[in-house]
């Protein structure tokens, strides 16, 4: 897989090294003479361009690419970065950092934008997730299809706890897409049983959300009243 990251700082440079030691090819695209540390990140292209304009994304080559992503510091180059990759290169994924929550209502859809990250939201939401059990966490949005990527830790009065996935009906737009269970992560198929303290990760409808949690937290003494 090919991916183009606009935004060479340790961000970029970071992301960069984790594609790469999964074997993919990574190109790496900075206006900045500075970020150009091709010590850094060897084994990646280097491109000292403006991603914002199309002769750059031409020299880039970014038709040829799987992925883009918009990973600067500022969410303006991040969202023209975007627009740009989708409706002028047809980029089948574009995945933007979101740098100031206030601007998140601005990654979607219209923007080219397939996937969200908002560094504040989701440590936020890591934090949360360590501290509170059986409460729904919004981890990641994505603009297609308005769903977000959550986690709800079972608790251990949860009726669920020690029913087959295959049992639970499970709200309509929702789909359980892992257990993390100590350190194991698991493929929830229909004969596994959740347990107690599975933290449980859902690609849900946001109109959804309540429901799912609702679902999850119900303690046994009230669904067999």
């Amino acid at each position: 897989m090919r991916v183009a990251i606009a935004g060479a700082g340790a961000v970029g440079r970071s992301i960069a090294g984790e594609l790469l030691e999964n074997g993919h090819e990574v190109l790496l695209v900075d206006k900045a003479p500075t970020a150009i540390s091709v010590e850094r990140v060897p084994m990646a292209e280097w491109l000292l361009a403006d991603a914002c304009e199309i002769t750059s994304l031409d020299e880039a080559a970014l038709q040829r690419c799987n992925v883009v992503i918009a990973a600067t510091g500022d969410d303006k180059v991040n969202l023209v970065v975007s627009l740009l990759a989708k409706t002028e290169y047809g980029v089948p994924r574009v995945v933007a950092r979101v740098n100031n929550p206030k601007n998140e209502w601005l990654f979607n859809e219209s923007w080219g934008v397939d996937v969200a990250v908002s560094t504040p939201r989701l440590m936020s939401a890591l934090v949360e997730e360590a501290v509170s059990v059986g409460d729904l966490v919004r981890l990641l949005r994505f603009s297609h299809g308005d769903a977000n990527l959550v986690e709800l830790t079972l608790p251990p009065e949860s009726a669920l706890a020690g029913t087959q996935v295959g049992e639970v009906a499970w709200p309509e737009d929702t789909s359980l897409v892992t257990i993390i269970r100590g350190q194991r992560v698991l493929t929830p198929s229909p004969e596994e049983s959740l347990e107690a303290g599975d933290e449980l990760l859902f690609v849900a409808a946001q109109a959804r959300e309540e429901q799912l949690e609702d679902l999850l937290s119900v303690r046994r003494g009230d669904s067999e009243a």
